[in-house]
């Protein structure tokens, strides 16, 4: 029986050559790195891309790691700049997205539930980007505040503010909802 390496474990295997390491650690967290870029981005072709430059960076600069971290939160440090210089190429392109809206969801939605996603979709995508990354990390994907301020290299305070600025905006933007309720 052999016992399941840790992700450190994996990533100095890749480092020292062994071919299956990093594809181990990619199926381990890529599902996570989608979920925090469709939710930053808005966007799932977009997503898609910064979650492939992510991976691509993480396996070229290997070397890099020094461990100071965990290699989860190194992974999604480097999807958070991914995703942060999309966002800024995007800007400078005055690009808009394909509205992702009419992609179908993996379960079947009420029509309510469908609506709602979909209001809460727009407002994340209002938000500034800082602010959207704390809350997708923190409240989305559920990273605890120290592991969000590692990831976006700011101290445990400012995520904090970050998250609360960004609740109280999607609690003005989000105000028709609880009406409806």
């Amino acid at each position: 029986m052999t016992t399941a390496r840790s992700d450190a474990q994996l990533l100095a295997a890749h480092r020292d050559g062994d071919r299956t390491a990093f594809a181990e650690l990619v199926g381990r967290h890529t599902d996570r790195m989608w979920g925090v870029a469709v939710q930053t981005l808005a966007d799932r072709d977009a997503a898609d891309d910064a979650v492939q430059e992510a991976l691509l960076s993480a396996h070229r600069n290997a070397h890099r790691f020094r461990g100071e971290a965990s290699v989860r939160t190194w992974l999604h440090r480097i999807l958070v700049n991914a995703c942060i210089d999309r966002i800024r190429r995007d800007a400078a392109r005055r690009t808009v997205p394909w509205p992702s809206h009419d992609v179908p969801s993996r379960r079947a939605d009420t029509a309510s539930e469908l609506a709602t996603r979909l209001a809460v979709e727009d407002a994340l995508a209002e938000l500034p980007t800082e602010q959207r990354l704390a809350i997708v990390l923190v409240d989305v994907q559920g990273f605890s505040v120290a592991e969000v301020a590692e990831i976006l290299d700011v101290p445990t305070g400012t995520v904090k503010s970050r998250c609360a600025r960004g609740r109280t905006r999607l609690a003005r933007m989000l105000g028709h909802l609880r009406e409806e309720a």
